[in-house]
């Protein structure tokens, strides 16, 4: 069984992990040097700090992946958008564990007030994480091509996204 819940401070090295991971083999991300566990740290600290959700799925006592979303541009206008970033460690995927994570992420996203959640999905050939998206109800919203260079050759994004709770049919609850 696997257990969707808040990121704690003792899983940072295992999201530290499956992060590396991903940065030094894969192209979902575009980081091409693999952050520390302090600048980890510091990133879910952020998030926290600004209300949204960063979450672990753990099985079996382990940490198989994790979820979280930040803001999707620092400018005030855009308070109610925030991307979202999925990992999962590499013996656990296509066991469910990203859906499991994108759709706790996505209502718990919701509460925290967000009305627009964001996929920047690196790699227009990640099929994997766009069809992720695409059965959570995330629509394709535009490709960027060749924007990143990573393992000698040029990367796209592709972007996609999903209204949350009333979307854009009524004014925010809070103007913060």
């Amino acid at each position: 069984m696997t257990l969707i819940r808040p990121a704690l401070a003792e899983d940072l090295a295992a999201i530290t992990d499956i992060y590396a991971h991903h940065v030094q083999f894969g192209t979902g991300t575009f980081e091409t040097t693999p952050p520390s566990v302090e600048e980890i740290a510091r990133r879910h600290a952020e998030v926290r700090a600004r209300g949204l959700p960063w979450l672990v799925a753990e099985r079996d006592t382990r940490v198989v992946g994790f979820a979280y979303c930040n803001w999707f541009k620092p400018r005030p206008a855009y308070r109610y958008s925030a991307e979202d970033s999925i990992y999962v460690a590499p013996d656990a995927l296509g066991q469910g564990i990203g859906r499991a994570l994108l759709a706790e992420l996505g209502a718990a996203a919701e509460r925290a007030g967000v009305r627009k959640l964001i996929a920047v999905i690196g790699d227009s050939a990640n099929v994997g994480s766009i069809a992720l998206h695409r059965s959570l109800g995330f629509r394709p919203a535009g490709t960027i091509t060749a924007c990143g260079w990573k393992f000698g050759r040029w990367l796209d994004i592709v972007l996609m996204d999903r209204a949350l709770g009333w979307g854009d049919q009524t004014p925010p609850e809070r103007e913060a």
